[in-house]
């Protein structure tokens, strides 16, 4: 019986040479998808990482805002990253409202502008692509798509924990909507 380490590094090897077999690498969905879920994690880790005392007691700041605060606004921006290679440019009526929809959703979560409606609209809009898209159940576990569709379904999956993360925490410091109670 192999240690958990071991099967952990053969499962990573296999990843990477899958990774290289299918020519992925380069592949502009896959980087970016890929990106997306580092945005994810980017976000989990602001949240999950405490101030720490400052060592001048009373010195004030200029603004406030802390590393934590950027790491949220870049996580934010990184989740992002996964609807950009989702848009079409196709020339149908269905198509460009797509397009147009997810770019609008995108924007406001960017910039912070009712973000967590706009992330939970992309979090239901992803739940109905996912499961259009990748119907991985529908395809023979020997056939080489039923991985592809596989991974590209979890990997959604996993992007959306991001937005949700978005969704229940809020945009953070550096966002219109923070910025909007300043006013």
């Amino acid at each position: 019986m192999e240690p958990n380490g071991c099967k952990l590094m053969e499962a990573s090897k296999d990843l990477s040479e899958q990774v290289t077999a299918y020519g992925l690498l380069w592949n502009l969905r896959f980087l970016m998808r890929n990106v997306a879920l580092g945005g994810g994690l980017l976000f989990l880790l602001a949240e999950s990482r405490t101030e720490g005392k400052c060592a001048f007691a009373g010195v004030p700041t200029l603004d406030g805002t802390s590393p934590q605060h950027y790491i949220r606004l870049g996580g934010r921006i990184l989740l992002l990253l996964m609807f950009i290679s989702l848009l079409h440019f196709e020339v149908n009526v269905f198509a460009i409202f797509q397009d147009v929809f997810n770019m609008v959703l995108i924007i406001l979560v960017a910039i912070g502008l009712k973000t967590k409606l706009a992330a939970l609209t992309l979090v239901i809009w992803l739940l109905l692509s996912n499961l259009l898209e990748n119907p991985f159940w529908t395809i023979p576990a020997n056939r080489p798509l039923h991985d592809f569709m596989k991974y590209d379904f979890f990997h959604t999956m996993s992007v959306m924990g991001g937005l949700l993360l978005v969704v229940a925490l809020g945009p953070g410091e550096v966002s219109m909507d923070k910025h909007k109670k300043k006013w």
